[in-house]
């Protein structure tokens, strides 16, 4: 199950009280006081980690808390530290802070820490209320409670290239055959429900992180479908790749397709409608003779690659192209 968001509660470790005490010990009739201080509440840190991809974790826990610090005892002992709460996230979490709607922190890379609330202060114990004209005290401190907050976790997929397109547009069968990500492939639309990552390895060591975003259809921006949901992960990627299916099973234009999404696209983020993308038409395999390929290249533009996702004709050489404008971008200022 792939999760995204999360509404959670944490609290930091409350800190220990202090302690009232007096040494009583044979053959030292004036001890004095030797009450210890409380410890430090534990604070709560959260950490970015490359193990996890959703906030699956967060599914069924929504309180979080740091453990409390110790109270202070006799003998001048002071209360242990309570332990810190580090809460683990995938790369690309943001959180925000619901009651003041403000992002706290983007956890864009892997370790990556910010902490949330910070543990309270430990108590004086009656030891430090001790004065040449007050030696027997009997005053205290209580620990500080720690802090506490409501947050909302959101994460947004970190990829180098987002493939975007229309249902059944051929994209889960280009991640499988470019990856080692496997995907539900299937003949009827919305087959992919969540996003899919995989990891492009080309000759030489080289390598790059591929996103399948699931298939956009006309009103994405305003919750149509199941772009919605979806395509604030598109907004992480640095070029976007338009799988655009040159020969749809329901007889439309796919020039007029790929306008569609543009356009779903311009109205979700200016952010994304100012991406580099390319435009890739997938199943030539089904236009042998290649009169749509000419006729969305001279509607789109004459360096549309072509590729065949299904048989894998044109696959390597996108990878090749891909990987260059991903290299590109990296080397800008």
């Amino acid at each position: 199950m792939f999760v995204d968001e999360a509404k959670i509660w944490v609290k930091a470790g409350d800190g220990g009280s202090g302690c009232v005490s007096f040494r009583r010990e044979k053959f030292i009739p004036k001890g004095g006081p030797d009450g210890g201080d409380g410890g430090r509440g534990g604070h709560v840190y959260f950490e970015a980690v490359d193990n996890l991809d959703t906030l699956l974790d967060f599914a069924g826990k929504h309180h979080w808390r740091a453990k409390n610090g110790g109270h202070g005892q006799g003998s001048n002992k002071h209360g242990a530290d309570g332990q810190d709460l580090i809460v683990r996230v995938p790369p690309g979490t943001l959180i925000y802070d619901t009651d003041w709607d403000l992002l706290l922190k983007d956890l864009n890379e892997v370790g990556a820490r910010v902490l949330v609330c910070r543990g309270g202060r430990g108590g004086k114990g009656n030891k430090a209320f001790a004065t040449a004209t007050h030696q027997t005290p009997r005053e205290f401190q209580p620990g500080k409670p720690g802090q506490e907050r409501n947050l909302r976790l959101e994460l947004k997929l970190i990829a180098d290239v987002g493939l975007v397109g229309l249902p059944n547009a051929g994209k889960s069968t280009l991640i499988s055959r470019c990856s080692a990500a496997r995907p539900k492939i299937a003949s009827y639309p919305f087959t992919t429900l969540e996003p899919v990552l995989g990891i492009i390895e080309l000759s030489d060591f080289r390598r790059f992180v591929m996103a399948d975003i699931p298939g956009l259809i006309e009103g994405a921006s305003e919750g149509a479908g199941l772009g919605h949901d979806f395509l604030k992960h598109i907004e992480r990627t640095a070029i976007i790749v338009h799988i655009l299916d040159i020969m749809p099973m329901d007889g439309s234009e796919p020039v007029d397709n790929y306008h569609a999404i543009r356009g779903e696209l311009e109205r979700y983020s200016q952010v994304l409608a100012e991406k580099p993308e390319v435009i890739v038409a997938n199943k030539s395999d089904l236009d042998p003779e290649g009169e749509k390929l000419t006729h969305v290249r001279d509607k789109l533009g004459s360096g549309i690659p072509a590729i065949s996702a299904a048989t894998g004709q044109g696959t390597k050489e996108l990878k090749e192209l891909l990987w260059q404008k991903v290299k590109e971008l990296k080397n800008e200022p």
